[in-house]
């Protein structure tokens, strides 16, 4: 029997891929370096962006910024480690703006310490605010959804250190937490699939932000860096925004369990 290809209205089908036009999208972590960028490309993109961290100042600065641009945004508090800090806050965005369509996680921690002096109050601290608490976003962001029935995206912030470890650098804490998100990543998209709700990552090298900054006065660990990168360039925090907004996107509905290195080429080649 002759197989019949459907036609396929590719105008209709492609036009909206990237826009976010009236989405929702939660932002815990959203006025730090990378996620301030992101934050301005979801608004631009159309989304209503809700700024969330443990400053009300910083998150109110940030959508003020944005709504003097002509974008919808506000802020809000959130302290990541506490639970039912992270519910409440999550109430109250819902509350506030009917639903939460997508969740942009970009909540992340680093304390720096050599393998023999870890203390675990350090180690519990990064524990808590990297791992923890995408564990308790995702899961207060996935109530609503699943209750709301329409859907919905989640998107975490990692690191291309959930990969790699750091040669002469104390990253213990932060490698074992960026590490265990990529695993969570995996298990929240299984248990969420069948709700339509999509749970990706994005995990960036070494971005040019006030969180390195003390890296990068190094100039022989900055110049040891930039030998191991292909493409011989520290990131820019606009090189993570393109990659986020796709796992934000209609463009990568059928796109789930997934971590996507920013790095430059950096694990492709050790």
């Amino acid at each position: 029997m002759e197989q019949i290809t459907p036609v396929i209205d590719f105008t209709k089908e492609l036009t909206g891929l990237f826009d976010l036009s009236g989405k929702v999208t939660f932002v815990p972590g959203g006025y730090g370096g990378i996620g301030e960028a992101i934050a301005w490309g979801l608004a631009i993109a159309g989304a209503k962006v809700v700024i969330a961290g443990r400053s009300q100042e910083k998150a109110d600065k940030l959508a003020k910024a944005l709504k003097a641009e002509g974008y919808d945004a506000r802020g809000y508090t959130v302290d990541v480690a506490s639970v039912a800090d992270i519910k409440r806050c999550v109430d109250a965005v819902v509350s506030g703006c009917g639903h939460i369509d997508i969740l942009m996680n970009c909540v992340g921690i680093q304390i720096e310490q050599p393998l023999l002096e870890v203390t675990e109050e350090a180690f519990d601290e990064v524990y808590t605010v990297n791992l923890k608490s995408a564990m308790f976003l995702g899961q207060a962001v996935a109530r609503h959804q699943i209750e709301r029935g329409t859907g919905g995206k989640h998107v975490h912030l990692l690191s291309v250190r959930s990969l790699l470890g750091v040669r002469g650098r104390g990253y213990s804490a932060y490698c074992a937490t960026k590490g265990g998100m990529v695993t969570l990543i995996k298990q929240h998209a299984m248990e969420l699939a069948p709700d339509n709700i999509t749970v990706n990552g994005v995990a960036p090298t070494f971005v040019y932000t006030e969180m390195i900054r003390h890296v990068m006065e190094n100039d022989t660990f900055r110049q040891d860096l930039l030998d191991r990168i292909p493409l011989g360039r520290i990131a820019d925090p606009k090189d993570v925004v393109g990659p986020a907004m796709l796992f934000c996107a209609p463009a990568s509905n059928f796109v789930t369990g997934q971590t996507l290195y920013v790095d430059g080429g950096i694990t492709s080649s050790q």
